[in-house]
C-alpha cells in the first residue's frame, strides 16, 4: 500500500440500487496496486455493505437517516474519519456524497482533490424533493471545485451543466455490468421459471426497479394490460417484477394489478439477491421510467446476459440498446406494448439473434474492465495534477 494512492469513496448509501452497485463494480475491478479504496457511507452499510466488505475494502458509516439533516455529532464523525484515512482523492458519489466529499477535503492537510460522480439525468427540479432540490443547487454552485465531474450520461452531463454545474470539468464514463456474472443461461430460464409454476416456453417480460413514480410501474402494467389484449401469445406470456417495495405488500401495486386483471401474470418478487440469475431468466427486459434516468445499470445487465431491450427514451437508454432494442416514448403504454409485441412474435430463434447482438454491444461499449480503466485513468491525471500542478497550467 506504500505506493499506492488512498482513495476515499463517500457515498449518500450503500442500500439497493443502481449507482450502488457500480459502486461496487467499480471498487470489485479496480487495481488494488495503483489504489487503495476506502468507501465512507453517509447511511448505513445497506445491502451492498457485506458485498464490499467482502473484497476486504474498509467501510465507515456516519449512520445519517433518509431525509435528516447532518447533525454536529455526524459531520464531526465525518471529519474525523477523513483525516483518519488521510485520503490521496476524495471521491463523491451522488449528489449527497458529492457535497460531503467536498466539504470534508476542507479539513484534510495539503490540496487534496477530489472528483464527483452524478449517476442521475435532470428533467427538471419539480420532481425531486425539495431536500434533494436543495442539495442539486448547492452542488451547481460549488460545481468549479472538483478536479472533475464524471457523470454516467451524455444527457445528464448536458441537462446539469444547463442548471448551472460547471461545464469545464465535466466528462462521461458510462456505467459497466460484470460480463462474467451477468452471462446467458439456459438453465437460469429453467430455474426461474420452475420457482414461478411457469412452463419452459412461457415469456418472461421483466424490469427490475424500486417503486418509485420516475420508474413508471403503472405505465409498464398498462402496456402489459394491452399486450395481452391483441397477442396470440397471451396465454404464454408472464411480467416478472423485481425491486424493493415491488412486492405484495405494496397495496397500491396490488391493487393496479387487479384492477388491470393481471394477477394471474404478473410476478412480484420484491429485492432480491440473485440477479444475474432473474436477469438470464428474462426474454425481454424493460426500462419503462418516465424521467430521471441516466444509465440505467440493468440495461447493461440485461445486455451481458443476451437479453434483448425496451427502453422508454429516457436518459441515454435508447443509445445504451442502440439498434440491439427497440425505443419508445416515455409514459407510452401503447407504443410500449406495441415493442413487445414486436418481440414476442419475432420467436424465439430471432429473439436470440437479436440477443447475441445485445452482448456484443455491450460487450464492446460497456464492459466492467474497459469502464473501470476509464475511471482508473481519471483518477490518474487528477492525482498527476496535484504531483505537478504546474502541469494544469500548461
Amino acid at each position: 500500500m506504500t505506493n499506492s494512492s488512498v482513495l476515499a469513496f463517500i457515498t449518500t448509501g450503500l442500500d439497493t440500487g443502481g449507482a450502488e452497485r457500480m459502486l461496487y463494480n467499480l471498487l470489485s475491478k479496480i487495481d488494488r496496486q495503483r489504489f487503495h479504496p476506502v468507501v465512507i457511507s453517509l447511511m448505513d452499510e445497506g445491502s451492498f455493505g457485506k458485498s464490499i466488505n467482502t473484497l476486504d475494502i474498509p467501510i465507515h458509516t456516519m449512520d445519517l437517516k433518509p431525509g435528516m439533516l447532518p447533525t454536529p455529532g455526524v459531520i464531526s464523525h465525518l471529519v474525523r474519519t477523513v483525516r483518519q484515512i488521510q485520503p490521496d482523492l476524495l471521491q463523491g458519489w451522488m449528489y449527497h456524497g458529492n457535497l460531503a466529499a467536498e466539504f470534508a477535503k476542507k479539513f484534510c492537510q495539503g490540496n487534496i482533490p477530489t472528483v464527483w460522480n452524478i449517476q442521475h439525468s435532470m428533467y427538471g427540479l419539480k420532481y425531486e424533493k425539495p431536500m434533494s432540490q436543495l442539495v442539486i443547487k448547492s452542488g451547481a454552485q460549488l460545481s468549479k471545485s472538483p478536479s472533475s465531474i464524471i457523470y454516467v450520461s451524455q444527457i445528464g452531463k448536458s441537462q446539469h451543466e444547463k442548471i448551472g454545474f460547471s461545464a469545464t470539468s465535466g466528462c462521461v464514463i458510462p456505467n459497466a455490468s460484470d460480463s462474467s456474472l451477468f452471462v446467458p443461461s439456459t438453465e437460469a430460464k429453467n430455474d426461474v421459471r420452475a420457482e414461478l409454476g411457469l412452463a419452459e416456453d412461457d415469456l418472461l417480460i421483466g424490469q427490475f426497479a424500486r417503486f418509485h413514480p420516475m420508474k413508471d410501474h403503472a405505465n409498464f402494467l398498462h402496456a402489459a394490460q394491452l399486450l395481452l389484449q391483441k397477442t396470440a401469445k397471451k396465454d404464454k406470456v408472464h411480467f416478472l417484477l423485481v425491486g424493493s417495495e415491488v412486492d405484495k405488500e405494496n397495496q397500491t401495486l396490488v391493487e393496479l394489478i387487479q384492477k388491470l386483471g393481471l394477477s394471474n401474470q404478473v410476478h412480484l418478487l420484491g429485492e432480491r439477491s440473485d440477479m444475474a440469475r432473474l436477469t438470464a431468466a428474462l426474454d425481454i427486459m424493460t426500462v419503462a421510467s418516465a424521467y430521471g434516468e441516466a444509465f440505467p445499470l440493468v440495461l447493461g445487465e440485461a445486455m451481458s446476459c443476451g437479453v434483448p431491450c425496451v427502453v422508454t427514451d429516457v436518459g441515454d437508454s435508447g443509445w445504451i440498446v442502440g439498434n440491439t432494442g427497440r425505443v419508445v416514448p416515455p409514459r407510452d403504454s401503447e407504443a410500449l406494448s406495441n415493442a413487445w409485441q414486436e418481440l414476442v412474435e419475432f420467436g424465439q430463434e430471432a429473439r436470440n439473434a437479436l440477443g447475441e447482438a445485445t452482448r456484443k454491444r455491450n460487450m464492446e461499449l460497456f464492459s466492467l474492465e474497459v469502464i473501470v480503466a476509464k475511471y482508473e485513468e481519471q483518477y490518474s491525471n487528477v492525482l498527476s495534477k496535484r504531483s505537478h500542478p504546474q502541469a494544469a497550467l500548461v
